[in-house]
């Protein structure tokens, strides 16, 4: 099985205060967020909107609690907008994270993207690429691999809904438009089954591609309802689409031996997006940490 210490497990700061719906949790101090998070038992996290972006002031608050930051998400725009403003706003971001000790950057491609749009609804308005778009993303994913290269990191790319990486097909064209030792991949359980996939076909394809783990769970009847009524990404979040490993309908048990099958080594992220003042943070944490030390032995 998965082993401590090739494993760093993590919490996403999206349960505290959510970065799309920043009044979710916006009642929340950054304070608040990592004293829970250490409190539940995780040593790493993601970075939210309310986090210091000094990486001194950063770092001081996060090492008494044991706490280190293990990547933080990024947006490119090479479909839509001028490479270089992507590679200029991403250097940036790089050497924050550099500072910050982390090894692995998530991007994602948000030209043409609604996961961000309240009021559009998901399933029917899908963004699709066209081949020069897809040509465009992927020469501009091979270069942040570059950026990320010159500072021994890695990029990883997240599949999301609402937008034109999403589904496994979309995942797979990506992956064979790019070069393997350049572009990486992030595994989002709860992405994956939502966007009509299974996690364990993800790992098992691609392989030591994946450098960055997401486990989120979904409630099934609420993704259902997201695909009747037409809700749009953030409706669904609204309404409590996802939450914690454990507590929805995904049997992770496969998931984590497909892992432990490529010698998969690096960070597992809790990330469930919820409303807090539904899903009490602290509470869902607790309930993560502890359903994955009975799946991973620690």
């Amino acid at each position: 099985m998965l082993r401590q210490g090739d494993i760093r497990l993590g919490v996403a700061p999206i349960a505290w205060t959510n970065d799309d719906m920043p009044e979710l949790g916006g009642e929340i101090s950054f304070e608040q967020c990592i004293d829970e998070m250490a409190q539940a038992g995780y040593v790493g996290s993601e970075v939210g909107n309310k986090y210091p972006r000094d990486p001194k002031t950063l770092a001081a608050a996060l090492k008494p609690r044991g706490l280190s930051i293990a990547s933080a998400w990024f947006s490119a725009y090479f479909t839509t907008k001028d490479p270089q403003e992507t590679y200029d706003a991403f250097i940036e971001h790089r050497d924050f994270l550099h500072a910050m000790g982390a090894e692995v950057i998530v991007v994602s491609e948000q030209g043409k993207s609604i996961q961000g749009q309240m009021d559009v609804p998901l399933h029917k308005n899908k963004p699709v690429f066209t081949e020069t778009e897809w040509n465009k993303l992927a020469v501009g994913l091979e270069e942040l691999g570059r950026l990320a290269r010159e500072k021994d990191m890695k990029i990883v790319y997240h599949h999301h809904m609402g937008t034109g990486v999403q589904t496994f097909a979309e995942t797979e064209k990506l992956m064979e438009l790019t070069d393997p030792e350049l572009v990486h991949l992030l595994l989002d359980t709860g992405h994956i089954v939502f966007a009509g996939g299974d996690p364990v076909q993800i790992v098992k394809t691609f392989g030591p591609r994946i450098q960055h783990v997401h486990f989120k769970d979904l409630r099934p009847t609420i993704m259902q309802r997201s695909f009747d009524e037409g809700l749009s990404f953030l409706q669904s979040v609204r309404q409590g689409v996802f939450t914690v490993p454990g507590d929805g309908m995904i049997d992770f048990t496969p998931v984590i031996q497909a892992l432990d099958e490529i010698d998969y080594k690096g960070w597992i992220i809790v990330e469930a997006e919820q409303d807090p003042a539904l899903a009490p943070p602290l509470e869902y944490a607790v309930k993560a940490r502890e359903y994955l030390r009975e799946q991973l032995g620690f």
